[in-house]
């Protein structure tokens, strides 16, 4: 019997459970039946967060940011295609900390962009200020080892 993991849908926030060597064939949600790993970062609110955050056990790389910070929307491309990259090894999200001040208070986010990688509910690396793709890359694939 192959290793499954739960993986929470971008689109309806369903809670899949899927077997790990079937990440790569591009599975979708037993619920609402779009891709579950679409290679997107996924937009992150108080309603959705605990959820994705919490009740998967996939690791979640979340950008904390703002649209009037300049450091954030220069990130914005690197997000996504850290979201393409990472996309069969953990979930890429954004929360928009101005829109979300309560979670960006929950954890203690007083300069952004703050990047976190949260695991079963708990951040097990951060970092703070913008970077390039290599180094973002080579960072959050250190949360997986």
């Amino acid at each position: 019997m192959s290793e499954t993991q739960q993986v929470v849908c971008p689109h309806c926030h369903a809670t899949n459970r899927v077997a790990v060597d079937r990440f790569e064939d591009g599975p979708v949600c037993g619920g609402c039946g779009k891709p579950l790993l679409d290679g997107e970062p996924l937009e992150l609110t108080s309603e959705t967060f605990d959820r994705h955050i919490g009740n998967s056990d996939w690791p979640v790389l979340v950008d904390f940011w703002a649209p009037w910070c300049s450091p954030c929307r220069m990130m914005t491309p690197i997000i996504h295609s850290a979201a393409k990259e990472l996309k069969t090894t953990m979930r890429v999200a954004k929360l928009n900390t101005e829109a979300e001040g309560q979670i960006a208070a929950r954890f203690g986010i007083r300069s952004i962009p703050t990047l976190m990688v949260f695991h079963h509910g708990k951040v097990v690396l951060q970092r703070t200020g913008g970077t390039d793709l290599a180094s973002l890359l080579k960072w959050a694939r250190s949360a997986l080892h």
